[in-house]
């Protein structure tokens, strides 16, 4: 776990995804069980590394992931919150972004999907995980959708 992950306070969950990920080389913890957040079956995660916009630490979360092509697409839901996730707000401020998919990893740069690429990658990752149409339901920001795309 990175040194800013120790001192943050974490979900016990999101804990022990990590560990199991990172102690496993992702063999353990790539897919995660949905239904323990309200989805459906097994769903692909990867780690996504930002570094804070504040603090300029390294923080290190496992995040539900899609595909477009060679990149990789995830959703800045945070369960449909009237606020960004930190790890989001991070990554505006600094694309450049590490990545760990099972044993790979590697640099990529983050960008948010213009309205084009969201309306075509939105129902690619509710068919991932179907809780994130709810999420935005929730909310009156726009879920922002990420892409991932290698360096």
């Amino acid at each position: 776990m990175t040194e800013s992950n120790k001192t943050r306070e974490l979900p016990d969950w999101i804990k022990n995804h990590m560990e199991r990920y990172i102690a496993t080389d992702g063999a353990d913890g790539y897919l995660w069980d949905a239904s323990l957040g309200g989805g459906k079956g097994l769903v692909p995660t990867l780690l996504l590394t930002t570094t804070g916009r504040k603090s300029g630490n390294a923080l290190t979360l496992p995040l539900i992931f899609g595909r477009s092509g060679a990149s990789y697409v995830v959703v800045a839901s945070k369960g449909g919150a009237p606020t960004h996730p930190a790890w989001y707000l991070n990554l505006q401020t600094n694309p450049e972004v590490r990545v760990q998919v099972k044993g790979d990893k590697f640099t990529a740069h983050a960008h948010t999907a213009d309205a084009a690429e969201r309306a075509a990658l939105w129902p690619k990752m509710v068919e991932v995980y179907g809780p994130y149409e709810q999420y935005q339901t929730k909310t009156d920001r726009q879920i922002p959708v990420v892409v991932l795309t290698p360096v």
